[in-house]
Protein backbone atom coordinates (compact mmCIF):
# COMPACT_ATOMS: atom_id res chain seq x y z
CA UNK A 1 0.00 0.00 0.00
CA UNK A 2 1.48 3.18 -1.18
CA UNK A 3 2.19 6.54 1.40
CA UNK A 4 -0.56 9.13 0.97
CA UNK A 5 -0.13 12.61 1.28
CA UNK A 6 -2.89 13.21 2.58
CA UNK A 7 -2.18 11.07 5.39
CA UNK A 8 1.09 12.44 6.50
CA UNK A 9 1.59 15.67 8.97
CA UNK A 10 4.71 17.40 9.93
CA UNK A 11 6.50 15.58 12.96
CA UNK A 12 4.93 12.33 12.18
CA UNK A 13 7.03 9.56 12.88
CA UNK A 14 7.92 5.74 11.68
CA UNK A 15 10.44 3.92 13.90
CA UNK A 16 12.07 0.17 12.94
CA UNK A 17 14.28 -1.97 14.18
CA UNK A 18 17.59 -2.58 12.04
CA UNK A 19 18.89 -5.19 13.37
CA UNK A 20 19.37 -6.69 16.95
CA UNK A 21 22.47 -7.79 18.08
CA UNK A 22 24.76 -7.67 14.95
CA UNK A 23 27.15 -10.51 14.24
CA UNK A 24 30.55 -10.67 12.67
CA UNK A 25 29.24 -12.76 10.42
CA UNK A 26 26.83 -10.31 9.15
CA UNK A 27 29.72 -7.70 8.70
CA UNK A 28 32.10 -10.41 6.84
CA UNK A 29 28.90 -11.16 4.48
CA UNK A 30 28.21 -7.57 3.83
CA UNK A 31 32.53 -7.19 2.61
CA UNK A 32 31.80 -10.20 0.46
CA UNK A 33 28.82 -8.60 -0.84
CA UNK A 34 30.47 -4.96 -1.40
CA UNK A 35 33.87 -6.03 -1.98
CA UNK A 36 35.09 -4.12 0.75
CA UNK A 37 37.47 -5.90 2.87
CA UNK A 38 39.13 -3.44 4.59
CA UNK A 39 40.64 -4.98 7.49
CA UNK A 40 39.40 -2.65 9.73
CA UNK A 41 36.10 -4.51 9.21
CA UNK A 42 36.97 -8.28 8.78
CA UNK A 43 40.38 -8.89 10.85
CA UNK A 44 40.58 -8.59 14.63
CA UNK A 45 43.92 -9.06 14.94
CA UNK A 46 44.38 -6.14 12.62
CA UNK A 47 41.89 -3.71 14.22
CA UNK A 48 42.97 -4.74 17.41
CA UNK A 49 47.01 -4.60 17.38
CA UNK A 50 47.85 -2.37 14.73
CA UNK A 51 44.78 0.22 14.34
CA UNK A 52 44.22 -0.10 18.03
CA UNK A 53 40.19 -0.19 18.19
CA UNK A 54 38.27 -2.34 20.71
CA UNK A 55 37.27 -4.86 17.61
CA UNK A 56 36.33 -5.07 14.13
CA UNK A 57 33.38 -2.45 13.39
CA UNK A 58 30.69 -2.34 10.72
CA UNK A 59 31.07 -0.85 7.22
CA UNK A 60 29.48 2.69 7.36
CA UNK A 61 27.85 1.92 3.98
CA UNK A 62 26.11 -1.62 5.65
CA UNK A 63 24.09 1.03 8.55
CA UNK A 64 23.44 3.06 5.55
CA UNK A 65 22.09 0.26 3.64
CA UNK A 66 20.11 -1.07 6.34
CA UNK A 67 18.47 2.43 7.46
CA UNK A 68 17.49 2.64 3.48
CA UNK A 69 15.78 -0.64 3.82
CA UNK A 70 13.74 1.00 6.82
CA UNK A 71 12.90 4.09 4.76
CA UNK A 72 12.08 2.01 1.95
CA UNK A 73 9.66 -0.34 4.18
CA UNK A 74 8.25 2.88 4.88
CA UNK A 75 7.88 5.49 1.85
CA UNK A 76 7.25 2.10 -0.54
CA UNK A 77 9.73 1.02 -3.06
CA UNK A 78 10.92 2.50 -5.72
CA UNK A 79 9.62 6.25 -3.96
CA UNK A 80 13.21 7.27 -2.76
CA UNK A 81 14.48 10.44 -5.03
CA UNK A 82 17.01 11.59 -1.91
CA UNK A 83 18.75 10.25 0.84
CA UNK A 84 22.00 11.01 1.97
CA UNK A 85 23.34 10.47 6.04
CA UNK A 86 26.27 11.31 7.93
CA UNK A 87 27.88 8.45 9.83
CA UNK A 88 28.43 9.71 13.60
CA UNK A 89 29.79 6.81 15.55
CA UNK A 90 31.08 3.09 14.68
CA UNK A 91 28.50 0.18 14.66
CA UNK A 92 30.00 -2.78 16.74
CA UNK A 93 29.60 -6.42 16.71
CA UNK A 94 26.61 -6.61 19.56
CA UNK A 95 25.06 -3.70 18.46
CA UNK A 96 21.18 -3.16 18.03
CA UNK A 97 20.13 -0.19 15.68
CA UNK A 98 16.87 1.17 15.54
CA UNK A 99 16.37 4.18 13.27
CA UNK A 100 13.41 7.19 12.95
CA UNK A 101 11.93 8.96 10.18
CA UNK A 102 10.94 11.77 11.02
CA UNK A 103 8.38 14.23 8.26
CA UNK A 104 10.29 17.49 8.02
CA UNK A 105 7.36 18.54 5.33
CA UNK A 106 5.15 17.45 2.33
CA UNK A 107 5.01 19.14 -0.64
CA UNK A 108 3.29 18.82 -4.19
CA UNK A 109 3.49 14.70 -3.88
CA UNK A 110 7.04 14.87 -2.01
CA UNK A 111 7.51 14.36 1.45
CA UNK A 112 11.00 15.37 2.96
CA UNK A 113 12.63 12.91 5.85
CA UNK A 114 14.81 13.55 8.75
CA UNK A 115 16.59 9.76 9.66
CA UNK A 116 18.45 9.46 13.21
CA UNK A 117 19.37 5.53 13.59
CA UNK A 118 20.33 4.94 16.94
CA UNK A 119 22.20 2.04 19.41
CA UNK A 120 21.02 0.49 22.21
CA UNK A 121 22.54 3.19 24.30
CA UNK A 122 20.60 5.72 22.25
CA UNK A 123 23.85 7.19 20.73
CA UNK A 124 23.25 8.47 16.85
CA UNK A 125 25.45 5.94 14.62
CA UNK A 126 24.06 7.61 11.42
CA UNK A 127 21.81 11.14 10.90
CA UNK A 128 20.37 12.22 7.28
CA UNK A 129 18.12 13.35 5.15
CA UNK A 130 14.96 11.46 2.69
CA UNK A 131 12.77 12.20 -0.26
CA UNK A 132 10.21 10.63 -1.66
CA UNK A 133 7.43 10.62 -3.84
CA UNK A 134 4.11 9.51 -2.18
CA UNK A 135 0.74 9.67 -3.89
Amino acid sequence: MALKASELSVGDTYTECLVEDLKRTQIVQYAGASGDYNPLHTDEVFTTEVAKYPSVFAHGMLTMGMTGRMLSNYVGDGRLTKYGVRFTSQVWPGDTLNSTATVESVEDGVVNLTVVTTNQDGNTVLSGYAAARVD
